[in-house]
């Protein structure tokens, strides 16, 4: 097994089948997980079996209540794009289930169908738009929190997206979780904006556009003053950056606590068919 660390961020890991691992090889790629952030596979040969077996090794699989699961492997997300849609997911630069009040370890993304171009996603890491900050602003954040939410992308009641999708059922059509659930779950939790990783033991940046909503205590035009200038921080942080070009049995794996990323959209009039899993965190602390 050779790991080797990739520009911008993130590391590669060749010559091991995932599917093969010993304890010390295991070992050693959830210490390269915790220190990059973003862990890239290639040439590996993986049922859905296989898939669901690796995530599980770092936890209990967490099922995402807004996305079509896979018809056999409710554990599975399908993020699929058909040739005819416009639109993709998960298309601008975010940070999974930052919405949730313990925001998910990871997920482990396997490529099933590729466009013939395209079709990459972007990664930026959290720990080092934390330590490019400068010494002024990272004394102005110590201690602030900031909301996070769901609801605007993906609503709530009867009529949102999880009530009105097959992401709210099984195959056979029932709820995987009951109203009541829902309503807890969509419930708007507080984070803060710098974190101390779980994993890892560093600092890392925890806002992301898409599901932070505002700086908690900070009147509207403050907070979206400071908002707006973490996310130019990162957005220009280019030597913390990584584009991943996808291929045939390439699969990635991402801290959700440690990076943002962004599945570029530039394959339109193609297939693209990804099978993600997400595995369950813990509440982060500053």
């Amino acid at each position: 097994m050779q790991i080797t660390a990739v520009e911008g961020l993130g590391a590669e890991i060749t010559d091991l089948d995932i599917k093969n691992l010993s304890e010390q090889e295991f070992a050693d790629i959830r210490a390269a997980f915790a220190e990059h952030g973003v862990i890239f596979f290639r040439d590996q040969d993986t049922t859905e079996n296989d898939h669901i077996a690796y995530a599980e090794r770092y936890g209990d699989i967490k099922v995402n209540r807004f996305f079509a699961a896979h018809p056999n492997f409710p554990q599975i997300a399908l993020v699929a794009k058909e040739p005819d849609q416009k639109d993709n997911i998960g298309g601008g630069w975010h940070t999974d289930h930052s919405y949730d009040h313990e925001p998910a370890l990871g997920s482990v993304l396997v490529a099933r169908e590729l466009p013939d171009s395209g079709g990459d996603t972007m990664f930026a890491s959290m720990y080092k738009a934390y330590d490019s900050l400068s010494d002024e602003m990272k004394a102005k954040l110590e201690g602030l929190k900031a909301l996070h939410s769901g609801k605007h992308i993906f609503g709530e009641g009867p009529d949102s997206y999880y009530n009105t999708s097959d992401a709210g059922t099984h195959e056979e059509g029932t709820s995987r979780i009951g109203n009541s659930a829902v309503a807890e779950q969509l419930s708007d939790p507080e984070h803060p904006i710098v974190i101390t990783h779980p994993l890892s033991g560093k600092k890392a940046l925890y806002v992301n556009p898409a599901f932070t909503r505002e700086v908690v205590g900070m009147e509207k035009a403050e907070s979206d003053e400071l908002l707006s200038d973490l996310y130019t921080h990162v957005f220009t942080g280019h030597d913390f950056h990584h584009r991943f070009q996808w291929r045939p049995g390439s699969i990635a794996m991402w801290d959700n606590r440690s990076t943002w990323h962004w599945a570029l959209n530039d394959y339109q009039g193609q297939r693209r068919i990804m099978h993600r899993i997400t595995i369950e965190g813990c509440p982060l602390d500053a």
